[in-house]
């Protein structure tokens, strides 16, 4: 169901953004990565990689990002 997963992304970013109330900064980066990879400038391993990255204390952020991640990714 499209409408479940845009909503599920919805929470997720408002739970990002949440996050780093205090760090902006990392959110900001964070729609950058997203625009970078719908926009094919990343692939979907340099994706994994850069909020890996990004995310790294944040371990259930990582687990919610896996969830958007195509079949066979983590």
């Amino acid at each position: 169901n499209l409408a479940l997963q845009v909503d599920d992304a919805l929470l997720y970013l408002e739970q990002v953004r949440q996050q780093f109330s205090e760090n902006p900064s990392v959110y900001t980066t964070f729609l950058e990565v997203m625009k970078d990879f719908k926009s094919q400038i990343i692939d979907t391993q340099g994706v994994i990689r850069k909020v890996g990255d990004l995310f790294v204390n944040h371990p259930h952020l990582i687990i919610g990002f896996n969830t958007f991640l195509p079949s066979g990714y983590e």
